[in-house]
This record gives structure tokens, C-alpha cells and sequence, in this order.
């Protein structure tokens, strides 16, 4: 919403320009020879380019000046599906590998990272040049893209946008010279693409489409020496490609178990050998089928042979110098020969089914301290060290000489739901689904201690408690354990398994004396820390109570403000705010002391407590509406309504930043996450776009927060796509930020359509100055007095006039919150408004996306009735009347037909009247009259309501949420 505010995909995109025109002329360069790594590294030095001068590895250090309010600096996790690779393996060991939407480059020497930033949707596939100097990556998704980076320096020199705009990339490869690039698309047909990417050429040099009867090709590569041949690979068949000109054809020699009366298995990767002069393809059943190509003119390759090459289905194939290397489900890497006689392997790793292998770059020197081949002459087998990454995330590297294993990263394998920092040291932890719980140092980014669950391994949700002494872990199975906050040592009794659905939030209290947990089941349970005489300290079972129909959204202690005694709230989709007696629960019994309903017509989605800026002490909820409310702790009254953050999606979760020295002293600052980004906000709230910011974190949806203890970080887990991000917090980013949006009601004025000079502000003015005469009497002969403020009870009159139409209790609300906005500080009410007061009223009153038509639809869907003969839906007129009267805020017969005369304009005077100056004498006959019996959705809309769609060519029956804009009336006066 705010032109300050970008999310990271954004200011990637800007970065990729700038750095695009300074290498820009390295391109140029490249495309005039074969060879793209030696034209690049042939620019002038006079050209002051990075990617010129750069002869090696020289990532930049992290930045110390930040320029955003969030700053991605370290990524958690991988993607294990996707290939690992080895940059450097001689000074330095530098692996590549992905994580989410990042590309990771990680320095395992020096333990730092640097991360490529671009993509907005998830890397789906991966690949470098032969000298590892150029890599590609390329995403799944809406605007996909692809991006050639140069890893010496981190720069991205190309972006190619919208190559397969159906879907996606699912295979990409570089030609030995890395001159061309080979694309292919997902998607109903996929389609295969090769690019020239040194050129400036936005079309790819040739383009095929593939039938469907050869499946979906997931693995494709060049030959070695001639870049207008391709193997690429499904699990069903395997395809040779040749381009001829801007022609591409491809011959799919047909395989089946009867090709060579033993069964085959599915293919899984294909790789090119002795220049191009036999070809493998490996499958699941561990044979490995052998092509050749076919003589005479038309080219292509035949199967030659199937031969049984081990027992484990062979997952990946890829050649190292003159040896074919095979990697298969057990963990074993394997060595043969160009005849694929077996000469070495790896076997005592344990590791699990591999999914990519790497060679060093350097070559190994001398045959002192290798292994031994297979042979029976026993010789030694001298070979490139080796990078193996498994299907469950753990990546090893293995030194040939001296035959040693290290292991480089161990990560989740399965969905990362919970995050959790300690509140005094600088640790952070986190749990997944396959059951490992890690704490990390996050300063030093150290790994302190780690976990596994076995019994429930499915880790939903983690807690610490205020002094950090208990982290709470909560499971998918319902189960609740209690471990020591810094070691993760528990007890036996400390396991709490008193429910059977799966744990969603856990809250401590002040004094660490109660712990909390809700559920799926929809009910809060409570845990008391007891203490008896000579016995140590444990965990009690009080109580639990269903006490919500819909999914609770927040689970919070506070404290009594009289005693200091803990309090306990939840929060529910069923918009009902529950507080329970904890001090009168216990005996298998929870008390719920009050419930109250929060929202009319939002659902909650999160709620935490406001920061003292005030004299008053207040909960902060949020709705799926972007609307971020104050309740009054003890009343429950709502006493102000503000315009939240608007980046897509509503907040699903808030958490308050410790103070700390950065940023304004007078303020405080509050993180969020929505369903793909992580924001800031800044406080006091006011509903100034400006004063938020948010950039995206995980493109597949975050599962949850946390915020470190000096509030410098903020954390968030992706859940399914088991990675977690370390963000560092820049306050006086945010700050200048919030500046430019501009001072007092500038900000809100570019929310008003047309801005401070805009149609709606002109007539704002006129209708503020039209309710002064109004509430004076309009047959008033006396000397009018002109002030800047309106009574407050005019304020739903203006309100409506300006095309926004609150309900009763939203008109309450609203009142509320300026009759007592200074009832705290001054003891009395405030009863008239100004202006500018009234500006930020309407400006964070109306709804934030207007009306939606699928509003209405799904309306007419629940209410309505299905037409038989068209299947239509529509609502009787008896049906209709009978709702507005006996549901929601019940209007009488006689408003009734005061609303309906106005909006149909059949009143005895023509037009719309005000409200108690129309005769409903004969209502009925009015109402029967002028409303049809069956009303359609596009009556209703345009006859009775008389809102034309924004989207002229929008049909009423489509189900997009094309926005319904009502339509101003500026002759008549406020209704």
C-alpha cells in the first residue's frame, strides 16, 4: 500500500537493473565468442566491472549500512529436492545450494553466507556452468523467472521474464561453454527452450513443444562437444534432441520391459559419455540402459543394451572425468568404467537416499593417500573430493585423500512449523515435522544442541517462558513436553498428554507459573507449575474447556492490573473473546470468567497486548478486513478502529520489540507476519500507510514468528518449505521511511480517491459544511454559525453521504472512540469533530478493498435458493424482508420502506429522502409494489442497490472479486 514499503522480490528486481547495465557490456563481449567464461573475464579493465575483474570467489561481506527495515541475514534449511553443488574446495570449501526462493551460498570455512535474492516464487531447478563460475536458477509460479548469476561476485547478469508463463521451469542446463541454456516448461505441454543468454536477444535461438505420451521431462543436459544435441529424461522415456536452425526436433526411441525381456524401472537421469559416443540412462529398478547412435544420415541414438547394474534404484547419474558415478537409495556412491566395470565406491557414509553429487573443482594431485579400487591389482583410485546431498537434507563432504567424511549441513526434512527465541540469551529454536528441535546461537551461528522426537515426532508449536528457564514444545499429536531452556533435557513426567488434537499455540504467564496450550479441538487447556515439600518442581494438569465452536486464532497471558495476578484470554474465529478464572480452575476444571463478541462482521486473525503509550491498558486485534482494533482490557469496549497493513494478505500473528536504543525514544515497534511476508509497524497506531513496511519471506506461506530478545532480529519458519529466516531489524530505516510518506494528514490524503485536490475531498468539504446547517435546522431564518466542527451525532450522516454505509454497532464504535478519546487524560467527553479528525475516521473506518462482489455472491449462496429450470440463484422478496427483520441489527417495517423508497427513488417527493421525513403509512403496499418477487444478484446490485461494477465487462455470474463501487449521489444531501 505504501510507495515507500517494497517487498524483497521488488527491490531484487531493481538491484538485478542497475547491476544488469554495469555488466551489460560483459554480455555484449560473450556473445561474440564460444567460450562465455573467457569473453567475460576478457573485458577491459576500463569497463570497472565486478564480473570483469573477478578471478575467483570474492562474495561481498555483510553490509553494515542498513537501507531496509528488514534485512535477510541468514537462511536456515534447504531444499532437498534440488541439486547441492561444490564452488571451491581448495583454500576455501564454498558449496551452493537452495533454500525457499534463495540461492545459498554458504563459505563452510568461514562459516558465512551470502544469498542471492530475486526469486518470488519457490527455485524449482538449479544448474552451473562446468567451471562453476555461472549459475541459473528458475522458479514455479506466477512471474516466474530465470537468472543467470555470476557466483565470483553474487551479481545476477541475467533475468530472462515470462519463459514458460504456464507454469514454470522444471529443467534447465548450460552447454559445456556456457553459452547456451536449455529451459523446460511445466504445464499441460511442456515446452523446451534453448537460449543464447550472452546475447540481447528476448527470444530463445529455438522452441519445441513435447507430447504428452512422453511424460513430464524433469532431467535434461548437452552433449560435450556439440551444443545442438540434448538428452533429456521422464520416467517413462528418454529423448534425444537436435537443433537445426531455429528447428528443434527430438527422437523418443520407445522402451518397455519387452525391449529386452527384463523389466527396465522408471528412467531417473541420463548423462552423455566418451564424447558424446554412448549415452546412460539409469532407473529405479538399478539397471543402467545403454545407447548408441544410429548410423547413417538420420541421426539419433538406439538402446543397445540394459545391464543390471546394482540392486538399489539409482537416483542419480553424472560423470566425473572418465568415470561413470552412480549415487542410489541406500546411500552409496559407486565408480565404474566407460565399460561400467565397478572400480571404487563409498558405502560406509550412512546416509540416505542421494539425491546430488558434486565434485571439487580441483584435481587430485598424486595417488599417496587415496583408496584403493576394486581391482583385484588393488591400485589406488585417485579422485576429485565429493559433495553429497540426501533426501533428508543432510549434505556431507568427502575427502578422497585420507577418505573423510564431513558433515556440512543436517537440516529439517519435513515441514518447519515452530520458532521460538529465548528472552535473555541469544538463541533461537525451532522444530519440524520430522521430529528434530535445534537451537541455534544466532550471533555466532553456532548449532548449541539439537533432539529427535520419536514417539510424536510432528513438532507443531514452541514457547519459552519469561525468565527462559522451561521451552514448551507442542506436538501434532496433542502431546505437550516441558524441556530446560537452553539444554533441552526433560524429565519423564514432564510429557503432558492430555489431548489428542493437534497443538496450535502455548502461552506461559509473567510469573512462569501457568502454562496454556489450544488445540484443534478448539478448547484451551491449563497447566499449573506446582512445588511440593521435598518433591520436585512439576507440571499439574488444572483444567480444560471447549470454549470456542471455530479455530482459535490467539492464545495470551497478561496481568491483572489491580493485583498483578495472571490473566488468561483466547481469541476464536468465532469472534469471541474468552477470559478464564484462573484462580478459581483447577480439579480437571478450567472457569471461563467472561466471553464477549469482538467483531460484527471481521474475523479475528491475531491479538496481542498494546505497549503503555497510553493511560489506558488495551488488547490489539486484527481481522481479515486489514482492520487493526483497540479494546479497552477490562471493559472490552472498542475504543478506536484503525487501518492496518494492506500488503496482500491480514496479519496472523503480532509481537511487540523489546526497547532498544535505535529508533524513536517516544515510540515503540511491533513485527507481523502475514501469509507470505514478514513487516514492521511502528507505534502508536494512527492508520498511516507509511508507518509499515513489509517485504516477502516465504512464498509459500509462513507458519510463524518469533523476535529475539535486544529486538535486532526477527524470525520466521516457513513451514512446508522446511527452511527459516534470520532478519535483521533497521529501526531508523523504518523511521525514514515513515518520513517521506510526508507529516500530519498528508499520509491521509493520498488514501482519498484523487488525493488533497481529488472529487471526494471537494466534497467531503461541502457535506462537513452542509451537516453545520443541518444540525442548525435547515428552516432556520437566523444568522448561521460557521465553525470547523460538526456534532458527533451528525458524523453517520456525512459518513453515508461519502458512499460508506456502517452498520449500527460500527456507527457505536465509531461514536465511542471520539466521545472518549480524552476521557482519560481530561474527564470529559468529546462531543463534535473536526476535519482533519473526521478524515482519519473515514479513512480508517470504510472498508480497505471496498465492497467485493464475491461478497455478495457467497451471500446470495447461503441465503438464496437455486432456480430449477436456469440455476440461478436468487432470494424471494419475502424471504429478503423476513431476514432484514428478525437477523443481524433487525430493522423495522417502517425503515424498511424509508430505505427502499430512497434507494429505488419512488418516494412522493422523487428521490432519496433523510431518514424520518418519508410517511410509511401504507408500507406494505410500497414495499409489495416496487420489489420484485424473486430477486437475482444483478438485481440486486444494479436495481436496488444501484452499484455499477468498477469492471464494465465484469459479469455478474463469474466469480472474480471485481469491487463494487457505490455510486455518489452530489446533488442530493447526506441520507
Amino acid at each position: 500500500m505504501s510507495d515507500i514499503s517494497k517487498n524483497a522480490s521488488e527491490a531484487s528486481l531493481e538491484e538485478q537493473e542497475s547491476k544488469h547495465a554495469q555488466v551489460q557490456a560483459d554480455v555484449d563481449n560473450a556473445s561474440q565468442t564460444g567460450d562465455a567464461g573467457e569473453s567475460f573475464r576478457s573485458v577491459s579493465q576500463e569497463q570497472d566491472s565486478h564480473v570483469s575483474t573477478a578471478t575467483s570467489i570474492i562474495l561481498p561481506g555483510q553490509q553494515k549500512t542498513r537501507t531496509n527495515p528488514l534485512s535477510l541475514d541468514w537462511a536456515f534449511g534447504m531444499n532437498s529436492t534440488l541439486p547441492v553443488f561444490c564452488l571451491q574446495d581448495d583454500e576455501r570449501l564454498v558449496i551452493l545450494y537452495v533454500c525457499a526462493h534463495i540461492a545459498v551460498v554458504y563459505d563452510h570455512t568461514a562459516n558465512t553466507q551470502h544469498l542471492l535474492q530475486g526469486h518470488c516464487s519457490p527455485i524449482s531447478c538449479v544448474c552451473v556452468s562446468e567451471d562453476r563460475r555461472w549459475l541459473v536458477t528458475a522458479d514455479r509460479g506466477q512471474d516466474s523467472l530465470v537468472i543467470v548469476w555470476d557466483t565470483y561476485t553474487g551479481i545476477p547478469v541475467r533475468t530472462l521474464f515470462d519463459c514458460h508463463p504456464e507454469g514454470g521451469t522444471v529443467a534447465l542446463a548450460l552447454s559445456h561453454d556456457s553459452k547456451h541454456l536449455v529451459m523446460v516448461g511445466t504445464g499441460e505441454v511442456q515446452r523446451l527452450c534453448v537460449w543464447d543468454w550472452t546475447s540481447e536477444s528476448e527470444s530463445p535461438l529455438c522452441m519445441t513443444e513435447l507430447p504428452d505420451a512422453f511424460g513430464t521431462q524433469r532431467h535434461i543436459l548437452f552433449h560435450p562437444n556439440d551444443n545442438t544435441q540434448l538428452l533429456s529424461t521422464s520416467e517413462s522415456r528418454v529423448l534425444f534432441h537436435q537443433m537445426e536452425g531455429t528447428a528443434l526436433r527430438h527422437s523418443a526411441p520407445e522402451i518397455s520391459d519387452k525391449t529386452f525381456n527384463k523389466a527396465v524401472g522408471a528412467f531417473s537421469q541420463s548423462v552423455f559419455h566418451s564424447g558424446g559416443a554412448q549415452a546412460f540412462s539409469a532407473t529405479a529398478l538399478g539397471n543402467v540402459l545403454i545407447w548408441a547412435p544410429k548410423a547413417g544420415a538420420a541421426g539419433g541414438y538406439a538402446a543397445l543394451k540394459l545391464v543390471p547394474l546394482q540392486d538399489n534404484a539409482i537416483t542419480v547419474l553424472t560423470q566425473m572425468d572418465s568415470y561413470i558415478v552412480t549415487g542410489d537409495s541406500k546411500g552409496h556412491v559407486k565408480f565404474y568404467g566407460s565399460s561400467l566395470k565397478l572400480l571404487s565406491h563409498y558405502s560406509d557414509m550412512n546416509l540416505d537416499c542421494i539425491s546430488s553429487l558434486s565434485f571439487g573443482t580441483k584435481e587430485p594431485s598424486g595417488a599417496l593417500g587415496h583408496p584403493q579400487d576394486c581391482t583385484l591389482a588393488a591400485k589406488p583410485f585417485p579422485i576429485r573430493n565429493l559433495v553429497v546431498s540426501t533426501d533428508t537434507a543432510v549434505v556431507v563432504h568427502v575427502t578422497s585423500e585420507g577418505g573423510r567424511v564431513q558433515t556440512l549441513l543436517r537440516e529439517h526434512a519435513d515441514s518447519l512449523q515452530a520458532v521460538a527465541c529465548h528472552p535473555h540469551h541469544p538463541i533461537v529454536a525451532m522444530g519440524s515435522n520430522s521430529g528434530i528441535l535445534k537451537l541455534w546461537d544466532y550471533e555466532q551461528k553456532q548449532l548449541v544442541c539439537s533432539r529427535l522426537f520419536q514417539k510424536d515426532p510432528r513438532i507443531q508449536c514452541l514457547t519459552y517462558d519469561p525468565h527462559g528457564v522451561h521451552l514448551a514444545v507442542g506436538f501434532a499429536g496433542g502431546g505437550v513436553c516441558v524441556l530446560h531452556g537452553c539444554s533441552l533435557h526433560s524429565e519423564e513426567m514432564d510429557s503432558l498428554p492430555y489431548c489428542t488434537h493437534s497443538i496450535t499455540h502455548m502461552a506461559f504467564s509473567h510469573d512462569s507459573l501457568y502454562l496454556a496450550t489450544a488445540d484443534e479441538g478448539r478448547a484451551v487447556t491449563l497447566f499449573r507449575l506446582c512445588c511440593e515439600e521435598k518433591e520436585e518442581q512439576r507440571w499439574s494438569y488444572q483444567g480444560r474447556h471447549h470454549s470456542h465452536y471455530l479455530p482459535i486464532q490467539e492464545l495470551l497471558f497478561g496481568e491483572q492490573l489491580d493485583t498483578g495476578l495472571p490473566r488468561l484470554l483466547s481469541l476464536g474465529q468465532d469472534r469471541r473473546l474468552v477470559e478464564y478464572d484462573l484462580q478459581g480452575s483447577g480439579g480437571d476444571r478450567l472457569v471461563v470468567l467472561s466471553a464477549e463478541r469482538v467483531e460484527q462482521s471481521g474475523v479475528p486473525t491475531c491479538m496481542c497486548w498494546y505497549p503503555p503509550l497510553t493511560t489506558e491498558s488495551f488488547l490489539l486485534t486484527t481481522s481479515h478486513l486489514y482492520k487493526m482494533k483497540l479494546y479497552n482490557s477490562t471493559t472490552k469496549m472498542c475504543r478506536k478502529t484503525l487501518l492496518g497493513p494492506c500488503f496482500g494478505s491480514p496479519l496472523r500473528k503480532m509481537m511487540l520489540l523489546p526497547k532498544n536504543s535505535e529508533g524513536d525514544p517516544s515510540a515503540r515497534y511491533m513485527a507481523y507476519i502475514t501469509t507470505d511476508q514478514v513487516g514492521l509497524q511502528i507505534l502508536p497506531l494512527d492508520g498511516n500507510p507509511h508507518r509499515c513496511s513489509a517485504q516477502l519471506c516465504h512464498s509459500t506461506g509462513v507458519s510463524s514468528m518469533a523476535v529475539s530478545h535486544e529486538g535486532r532480529y526477527a524470525f520466521t519458519a516457513g513451514g512446508t518449505d522446511r527452511t527459516a529466516f534470520c532478519w535483521e531489524i533497521s529501526l531508523s530505516a523504518l523511521e525514514a521511511a515513515a518520513a517521506l510518506g510526508g507529516k500530519d494528514l498528508e499520509p491521509f490524503y493520498s488514501l482519498l480517491e484523487g488525493g488533497r485536490d481529488g472529487e471526494l475531498f471537494r466534497e467531503m468539504e461541502d457535506y462537513f459544511y452542509y451537516s453545520q446547517l443541518r444540525s442548525q435546522g435547515l428552516d432556520s431564518m437566523e444568522a448561521r454559525q460557521v465553525s470547523t466542527h460538526i456534532p458527533l451525532a451528525q458524523v453517520p450522516f456525512v459518513m453515508r453521504a461519502l458512499g460508506f454505509y456502517p452498520t449500527e454497532q460500527e456507527l457505536e464504535d465509531m461514536q465511542n472512540e471520539v466521545k472518549f478519546s480524552r476521557y482519560a487524560e481530561t474527564g470529559q467527553y468529546v462531543t463534535q469533530v473536526d476535519l482533519p479528525e473526521f478524515i482519519r475516521l473515514f479513512v480508517n473506518h470504510r472498508p480497505a478493498q471496498g465492497l467485493q462482489l464475491h461478497q455478495l455472491q457467497w451471500a446470495f449462496s447461503v441465503l438464496g435458493e437455486s432456480h430449477a429450470a436456469t440455476g440461478h440463484t436468487h432470494i424471494t422478496r419475502d424471504t429478503l424482508l423476513e431476514l432484514l427483520q428478525a437477523r443481524g441489527e433487525h430493522m423495522t417495517e417502517e425503515e424498511l420502506a424509508e430505505c427502499f423508497s430512497s434507494l429505488l427513488g419512488v418516494s412522493p417527493e422523487g428521490g432519496r429522502l433523510e431518514w424520518g421525513r418519508t410517511s410509511c403509512q401504507d408500507a406494505d403496499a410500497l414495499l409489495e409494489k416496487d420489489i420484485p418477487e424473486e430477486i437475482s444478484l444483478e438485481t440486486f446490485v444494479k436495481g436496488i442497490l444501484g452499484f455499477p461494477l468498477s469492471n464494465p465487462e465484469a459479469s455478474l455470474a463469474s466469480t472474480n472479486a471485481s469491487s463494487l463501487t457505490p455510486a455518489r449521489d452530489t446533488s442530493a444531501p447526506p441520507t
